[in-house]
């Protein structure tokens, strides 16, 4: 049952912990989905949070630690013994058991996995943990449905009923050799319009796409993404069938990714959340703000050293805010619109075709906005040529802007650094000062001081 997580209900259920009424908390929480419970468990206090957890079976707080945020997770999981975290780990598939233990201290993981009760299970945890975190193999759960290809439909169906007791959901029915090696999938439809006789490697179907088990997670985001997968088997290097990885892995892939891009763009380092420590948000913020004053100190620089102009000609600082602002705010959408090509994987073509789109698009941009500014100056600028540079000056900054915004993604991609870099203030403050040293370069050049 899915409820509304009001003010009122976190009340209610403070009201009963405090009065130790286990009873009606647990008729209160009986048709509660996990997921919202772990949403009234981040609104209460650790030791309300630890009560409920103790207070529920393990088949559903097992459910509820894999909704928690990790830190909430992590500290309630140190106030549980292992013991009690073994009971958890029983309850999970392989692949959420794994990401739980791989957050507990070393010595603590022996002694949880030592206490797992189904021996296979923890077998199966024990082969996870062996795969980086950001790998297919980190990614997938042992849970699957096999048979083999020599098998025939009734003998198919009888193992397939075996296996499907240990598992709540029956994805995709996968069909391997003796070596386990991954020939196909097979369709249910098979199953039933084929004699029981007919042997499987007459009725599936060998067209299946995987993964490998040492492929990138976004890697395997993309692959089900593009030839839209619910779930997609992973092989070893021999393409043996070793797991499976379902879609609900991949959308916290795609989060995780997209919350790393959106922070990296707004200029912070480390991946934060709003209720870290001063020093872990300060950690992450200072370097880019650190960068974005080495850029303010030398755009001041740059127009010092055209004081004399600037008193010969007061209106050039005036417009100096509006040059550099709008180099940056073009280079800006034009490595947003690279970054997200390149992470949807569309950027097709080469890097010089791309380039000369952009020129022509920038080109266009520019001499609208250019023409904007040259009507302005008509009728505010009483000095023609003034107008003449700033109109000029606005024109080639744009442009080299959009370039700079356009090539700097590709650039970071193709030598294995995050391209979502090019959107933060990297790419603002590079441009806020190309933008003044050509907008005074071409007042000298025009003007003659």
């Amino acid at each position: 049952m899915h409820i509304d997580v009001t003010q009122a209900y976190i009340d209610n259920v403070r009201e009963l912990i405090a009065n130790s009424d286990n009873q009606s908390l647990s008729q209160l929480l009986e048709e509660v989905h996990h997921a919202d419970i772990a949403e009234i468990l981040e609104e209460l206090n650790f030791e309300e949070a630890v009560f409920i957890i103790r207070l529920l079976d393990a088949e559903k707080t097992s459910e509820i630690l894999t909704e928690l945020d990790e830190d909430t997770r992590e500290k309630i999981l140190r106030e549980l013994s292992t013991e009690e975290i073994a009971k958890e780990i029983d309850e999970l598939n392989s692949d959420d058991a794994a990401d739980i233990i791989a957050e507990l201290p070393e010595e603590q993981k022996n002694e949880v996995i030592s206490q797992i009760e189904d021996v296979e299970h923890a077998k199966d945890i024990v082969d996870l943990l062996r795969y980086d975190e950001d790998t297919a193999g980190g990614l997938m759960g042992k849970e699957l449905i096999k048979v083999n290809e020599n098998w025939t439909n009734l003998h198919c169906v009888k193992e397939m009923r075996k296996q499907a007791e240990d598992y709540d959901k029956v994805h995709t029915i996968y069909v391997v050799d003796d070596n386990d090696v991954l020939k196909g999938r097979l369709s249910l439809k098979s199953l039933l319009t084929t004699s029981t006789r007919t042997p499987v490697k007459e009725v599936y179907n060998p067209k299946i796409t995987y993964v490998r088990a040492d492929e990138n997670d976004e890697d395997v985001a993309k692959t089900m993404q593009k030839y839209d997968l619910f779930v997609v088997p992973v092989v070893d290097e021999m393409n043996r069938l070793i797991g499976q990885i379902t879609l609900d892995d991949v959308v916290d892939v795609i989060r995780d990714e997209a919350d790393k891009d959106y922070q990296m763009a707004a200029g912070i380092t480390d991946d934060v959340e709003a209720d870290d420590s001063i020093l872990q948000l300060t950690k992450a913020r200072l370097p880019w703000l650190v960068l974005g004053l080495l850029g303010g100190l030398g755009a001041a620089s740059i127009m010092g050293g055209f004081e004399d102009a600037l008193k010969s000609y007061p209106k050039l600082f005036f417009f100096t805010p509006l040059i550099a602002a709008m180099a940056g705010n073009v280079g800006v959408q034009s490595s947003a619109i690279m970054v997200q090509g390149l992470a949807n994987n569309n950027i097709k073509g080469s890097v010089v075709n791309r380039l000369i789109k952009e020129i022509g698009l920038t080109l266009l941009n520019g001499l609208a906005l250019s023409l904007l500014i040259a009507v302005y100056g008509f009728f505010q600028i009483e000095n023609s040529t003034i107008t003449m540079v700033i109109a000029l000056a606005l024109m080639i900054v744009i442009t080299i802007a959009a370039l700079i915004g356009t090539f700097i993604p590709i650039l970071l991609d193709r030598n294995g650094i995050d391209p979502a870099l090019a959107t933060g203030p990297f790419i603002t403050t590079s441009n806020d000062i190309f933008g003044i040293l050509i907008y005074f370069m071409i007042a000298k050049l025009m003007l003659g001081f």
